[in-house]
C-alpha cells in the first residue's frame, strides 16, 4: 500500500504544474523500481470532454462531445457536438467527423466495432428548453470507412418511442449481440444486434441512490461484469458479475465513488478500473487495480483537477493508453465557463500485470 501511495501522490502533484506534452515518472519508497507514464494533450478546442478510444483497421479513433462548457453555450444553448479524430501513430491527431444534430445536445460519444466492421457511436442526446431538460433520447451513428459517419438516428429501448429518457451509454460487443446499461426510464441491461434497437435483458430494480453511467466487459469465459456508477446519498460504485443469460447477478458494494466509470479484464483474472474520485480531495481521474471479486486498492492518478475523468482503456501491444478528459491547464475563460481539453496516458502493461 505505500508504493501506491507514494506512486498516486507523486503524480497528483506533478499535475500541479504540467506542460501540454510531458513525461511523468515515479518510484516506489525503496527505489527499487521506476514506473514511467506519459500524458499528452491531443485536443482543446473550447470545451472537449467525455472521451472514449477503440483501435479499428490500423489506426485509433478517439471521440468525446465538443462545446462552449459543460452544458451551455453563451447564449443558454445546450448544443454539444460529437467530434470524432484519428492516428495513425498515437502521436499525430487529425479531426475526421462533427457530428450535430439541430435542437440537440450529444454528450459522451463512445465509440465501439459492430460484428460486420463499422465503427459505432453511441451518444446520449439531450433536449434542453430555457435550460430545463425536457428529455434524453439515445442517438447512434455508424461509419464504413472511418471518415463518413451518418447522420445521428434515434435509438430505441423496448418499443420506447414518446416519453424519452434513456441515456445508453456504452456498448460492448460480445458474440454479435452488443451489451449496454441504460438509464433514464430504466436502469437495466440491454442487448442488440443491429445497434439502433435495444431490449431490456433484465432491470436492476435492487440498485438505490440513482444508479447511472455504467460499463459491461467480459472475461475470456464469457462471464459479464459491470462496473456502476451511484449519485444518491450513498454514492458509492457497484461491481457486478453473471454468467449467460446474465438474468441473475451477484453484486459488491464498493468503498468509493466512480464517475466515468471504464473496465479493463486482463488474461490473468486480474482487473483494472478509472474514473472521477475525489481523492486525496480535488476530484482526479484515479486508476485502481483489482481482482474480478471486487477488490480494488487506488493505484495510479492521473494529472488532472476540476472538471476531469470519464477515462477509456485501450491496449496497444505491452502498453495501456488511457484517454480522459481534464481542465486543470486551461485557463479559465472571462464569462467564468471552464475548458477542457483531451489527453493521451500511455503507461506500461506490466504496472498491472
Amino acid at each position: 500500500m505505500k508504493r501506491i501511495i507514494y506512486l498516486g501522490i507523486a503524480l497528483c502533484l506533478a499535475a500541479c504544474n504540467p506542460s501540454a506534452q510531458n513525461q511523468k515518472t515515479a518510484e516506489n519508497e525503496a527505489g527499487a523500481d521506476v514506473i514511467s507514464v506519459s500524458t499528452t494533450r491531443i485536443w482543446e478546442e473550447g470545451y472537449s470532454a467525455f472521451p472514449s478510444i477503440v483501435s479499428w483497421r490500423g489506426r485509433f479513433y478517439v471521440s468525446f462531445r465538443e462545446g462552449y462548457s459543460h452544458i451551455f453555450n453563451k447564449e443558454g444553448i445546450a448544443d454539444g457536438k460529437a467530434r470524432i479524430i484519428c492516428s495513425e501513430d498515437g502521436k499525430n491527431w487529425q479531426p475526421v467527423a462533427l457530428l450535430t444534430k439541430e435542437g440537440y445536445d450529444l454528450r459522451d460519444p463512445k465509440l465501439s466495432v459492430t460484428p460486420d466492421d463499422r465503427l459505432m457511436v453511441t451518444m446520449g442526446g439531450s433536449l434542453y428548453v430555457d435550460k430545463e431538460l425536457l428529455g434524453q433520447y439515445p442517438q447512434v451513428s455508424f461509419s464504413e470507412d472511418g471518415k463518413t459517419f451518418s447522420e445521428p438516428q434515434q435509438a430505441y429501448v423496448a418499443g420506447d418511442r414518446d416519453d424519452t429518457r434513456e441515456w445508453i451509454w456504452r456498448v460492448t460487443w460480445h458474440e454479435g449481440i452488443g451489451y449496454a446499461v441504460t438509464y433514464g426510464n430504466h436502469f437495466a441491461l440491454l442487448k442488440t444486434t443491429d445497434g439502433i434497437n435495444f431490449d431490456i435483458v433484465r432491470e436492476f430494480s435492487e440498485i438505490d441512490d440513482f444508479p447511472n453511467e455504467a460499463t459491461v466487459r467480459f472475461s475470456p469465459e464469457g462471464k459479464m461484469y459491470i462496473l456502476i456508477r451511484r449519485d444518491g446519498k450513498d454514492n458509492t460504485a457497484y461491481w457486478g458479475s453473471s454468467d449467460s443469460p446474465y438474468t441473475d447477478w451477484e453484486f459488491k458494494k464498493l468503498p468509493m465513488h466512480v464517475g466515468g466509470p471504464e473496465v479493463m479484464l486482463l488474461d490473468n483474472g486480474k482487473v483494472i478500473i478509472g474514473g472521477r474520485c475525489h481523492f486525496p480531495g480535488m476530484a482526479k481521474t484515479m486508476i485502481w487495480k483489482g481482482k474480478t471479486d471486487g477488490s480494488f486498492n487506488p493505484y495510479l492518478i492521473l494529472p488532472s483537477g476540476w472538471d476531469n475523468s470519464y477515462p477509456g482503456f485501450l491496449r496497444v501491444g505491452d502498453e495501456l493508453w488511457t484517454v480522459y478528459y481534464s481542465s486543470h491547464e486551461l485557463k479559465r475563460a472571462d464569462d467564468g465557463y471552464s475548458r477542457a481539453g483531451i489527453y493521451l496516458a500511455k503507461m506500461p502493461m506490466s504496472m498491472f500485470e
